[in-house]
């Protein structure tokens, strides 16, 4: 029984569980957002942002303090540089966490975490740091009538994920043969869709691994309806589909 425990143990060892969190929280002090399963982006977030508070101020105690938890030098070094002066006027909430579709496999539910400082597509139109606390809701009748006034409309959220597709979830693509599309500059579904199947067939054929086997003559038309969001047609496609992913 685990009455009382609130510590999400991800499946692991403490030590394990504490080398898994630093090794995440670098990469999304270095690269902004990563993706990753929906229970690790939640024990990210509470694990990452008191290191951003301490990034405030920039002390050689916070820098020891924060060293002693992500013990990477190139990750203090942007920590306490440039998301310090991001954050500097943020009362806290650092990060988003955007739900993504399911991971095809295990079905495991997946996420997209980010600083919300580093996404222009939020930011366009609002002030940095200019997230409300609790207290500066007693605001006089103007504040009021501004409130009431009608909200811009947000952005997309398939917009944001554009720059982080998991390209695993077409048919016919594994992690290897994503990655070799991600060093060619295809890292979106939208991406995809714009190449023909002998453009992606030429570049599996120029990268060093044994794709012989992969037929790409349906990626274009699965990445168009992955970007359009119509998963549920693609899903049912998919399911008719001969063959499984490239290993």
């Amino acid at each position: 029984m685990r009455h009382g425990d609130k510590i999400k143990n991800l499946g692991r060892t403490s030590a394990h569980r504490k080398a898994l969190m630093s090794n995440l929280a670098c990469q999304l002090i270095e690269h902004k957002r990563i993706t990753t399963t929906l229970t690790k982006a939640k024990s990210l977030r509470v694990y990452v942002e008191p290191l951003i508070t301490r990034s405030k101020e920039d002390t050689m105690h916070n820098r020891r303090v924060v060293f002693s938890y992500l013990q990477d030098k190139e990750a203090i070094k942007e920590l306490f540089g440039v998301v310090g002066d991001k954050v500097a006027n943020r009362p806290g909430g650092y990060t988003r966490i955007i739900k993504l579709p399911r991971r095809f496999g295990d079905a495991a539910d997946m996420g997209m975490i980010e600083l919300v400082d580093f996404n222009e597509i939020y930011k366009s139109g609002k002030e940095e740091g200019a997230k409300k606390t609790r207290r500066s809701r007693r605001s006089s009748g103007s504040a009021k009538k501004e409130a009431q006034a009608p909200k811009a409309e947000a952005a997309p959220l398939m917009e944001t994920a554009t720059a982080t597709d998991d390209l695993t979830i077409i048919e016919g693509i594994g992690p290897k043969i994503a990655a070799v599309l991600n060093e060619n500059g295809i890292n979106s579904f939208s991406a995809l869709a714009e190449k023909t199947a002998d453009e992606i067939k030429a570049i599996l054929d120029a990268s060093e691994g044994a794709f012989n086997a992969a037929d790409p003559s349906t990626w274009a038309e699965q990445s168009k309806m992955a970007a359009e969001g119509k998963m549920d047609e693609l899903k049912a496609w998919q399911d008719e589909l001969k063959g499984g992913k490239e290993a």
